[in-house]
């Protein structure tokens, strides 16, 4: 019997799916460290999620979570 096809659970917590097939990702830049000399918008762009544009690393993306 074959074994069920695990999650990676670090793309689990960096990625996710939309319903229409889209991969949304959160900006890594800008989210370390010095935010207190940061201005408070400049802050909550990094929190959204943008979608990945790369159909290359979207489809290794996809294969990671099992979609």
């Amino acid at each position: 019997m074959a074994k069920k096809a695990k999650t990676y659970k670090a793309a689990k917590k960096r990625f996710r799916i939309t319903r229409t097939g889209k991969v949304m990702h959160r900006a890594q830049k800008d989210n370390s460290h010095l935010k207190a000399n940061k201005s408070r918008a400049q802050k909550a762009r990094t929190k959204k999620m943008n979608v990945l544009a790369d159909k290359k690393q979207s489809n290794k993306i996809k294969s990671l979570l099992n979609q």
